[in-house]
């Protein structure tokens, strides 16, 4: 069993910033790319940013710029900073990771429970 623990969630002003922490514990062998996606009500499940093991990150352009995803692989741990928030930021934030449990066992995607970012005007 794998389970994601997502934290920093909360409420700030418009220009504000906050910091999402994203924990995997479990049986893990591997952990491959790990990322964040926010899903606004009604709406798709989207990306927000992705790193794989190596490093290499990706953004949705939506927030190029103002947020930054890293990733602690010895803590099995991803962060996203997020600073000059906006109102239409506020959504709920998802962590995701791909993980393998064992040597030659196939990569199975793994979700967080979400947490609520709320951005005031």
């Amino acid at each position: 069993q794998v389970q994601l623990v997502e934290s920093g969630g909360g409420l700030v002003q418009a220009g504000g910033s906050l910091r999402l922490s994203c924990v995997a514990s479990g049986i893990i062998f591997r952990i491959n790319t790990m990322g964040w996606y926010r899903q606004a009500p009604g709406k798709q499940r989207e990306l927000v940013a992705s790193i794989t093991s190596g490093g290499e990150t990706k953004y949705a352009d939506f927030v190029k710029g103002r947020f930054t995803i890293s990733r602690d692989n010895g803590k099995n741990t991803v962060y996203l900073q997020m600073n000059s928030l906006k109102p239409e930021d506020t959504v709920v934030y998802y962590c995701n990771a791909q993980i393998r449990s064992s040597w030659g066992s196939p990569n199975v995607d793994y979700w967080g429970q979400g947490t609520q970012v709320t951005v005031s005007t």
